[in-house]
């Protein structure tokens, strides 16, 4: 499969849509990016992040239901498609190969 090159930020957002299943949303993506990685995400650069996979068909979205809290503004819900679930298979499947290629001797020196 030829895969779409992903950067590192991508990657993330697109296992966080993953991680939050029917509630992935722009503020809720950020949130848990947050709490799961420690670093400071900034909204914008989510929903640019977004953006990109749904147009490299990583993602598919669709518009929530108003909600009383915002104001009776509808969220924009994000998905996981067939290609995103098999990218990220294919990234994962790459970084076990790597990790499981470190020899026994290499890892007192990474200090693993």
């Amino acid at each position: 499969m030829r895969r779409n090159y992903l950067g590192e930020f991508e990657e993330l957002v697109l296992l966080t849509v993953a991680v939050l299943h029917e509630g992935a949303y722009g503020v809720a993506i950020a949130d848990e990016l947050e709490r799961q990685t420690g670093r400071s995400v900034s909204l914008s650069a989510v929903h640019a992040a977004l953006h990109r996979l749904e147009e490299k068909a990583m993602l598919n979205s669709r518009l929530g239901e108003a909600t009383a809290e915002r104001g009776g503004r509808r969220k924009r819900l994000f998905t996981v498609t067939a290609l995103g679930s098999r990218t990220l298979q294919s990234i994962r499947e790459t970084r076990n190969r790597l990790w499981d290629s470190i020899s026994p001797q290499a890892l007192p020196a990474l200090g693993l």
